[in-house]
């Protein structure tokens, strides 16, 4: 009987001080993958490249809060992979020393991304789109991998719950429409990576959360 080969290879884990979810993301066939969040741990995020046997070529940032990137400039200088982000949150990865300072975690230096972001990027390995999801930061983005139903969500949606926008450059009417009109219009049975904490599913939020509901 033939084994079914997945169409793409996931794991997800938390990482660094803040327990930030990191997210790898791989081509069965290619064995090329990209990392998503890289917020710590570098040391455990190789570790599981390695063990599944993977080469990061692309490491992807769904915003540019400190416990999303502590993990990336050892990875970069490990690995050679580009670094991604939006551009609208140049003015936060330029002030990650501060944000490190202001929450009592020590600042690895972090090169300057490698290339910026955009709206329905194409992702490297070509198994899924960037979606510009402003409103926890302004260049908040989420990555929809629509052959796997797979959406990792950042810190724009959680578990009954939603970003918080009270932090540089927050707007909560901007993560209000992006999780209405970007998020919520993606498949219903789509599993939902988020920023921290567990998984959750897309209907279940389109349904059930607490701060914004589709349709409401």
């Amino acid at each position: 009987m033939a084994v079914t080969q997945p169409m793409l290879i996931r794991e997800t884990f938390p990482v660094g001080p803040l327990q930030c979810n990191c997210t790898i993301i791989g081509d069965p066939v290619s064995k090329k993958a990209i990392v998503v969040d890289p917020g710590g741990d570098p040391e455990k995020i190789m570790a599981r490249l390695d063990f599944h046997g993977l080469k990061v070529v692309s490491i992807i940032h769904t915003h540019a809060h400190l416990d999303h990137f502590l993990a990336s400039g050892r990875m970069k200088e490990q690995t050679g992979a580009t670094l991604h982000l939006h551009k609208a949150d140049q003015f936060l990865w330029d002030n990650l020393e501060m944000q490190c300072r202001m929450f009592g975690v020590p600042y690895t230096p972090v090169p300057a991304p490698d290339q910026w972001l955009a709206d329905d990027e194409e992702l490297a390995c070509g198994c899924g789109v960037a979606l510009h999801t402003p409103g926890h930061t302004p260049g908040s983005m989420s990555f929809w991998f629509a052959d796997a139903k797979l959406l990792i969500a950042g810190d724009t949606l959680f578990r009954r719950g939603i970003g918080r926008t009270d932090l540089w450059g927050g707007d909560y009417a901007s993560i209000e429409r992006s999780i209405k009109q970007r998020l919520y219009t993606l498949d219903e049975e789509a599993t939902v990576v988020t920023g921290h904490g567990p998984d959750t599913r897309l209907g279940d939020e389109m349904r059930d959360n607490p701060f914004v509901r589709a349709g409401a």
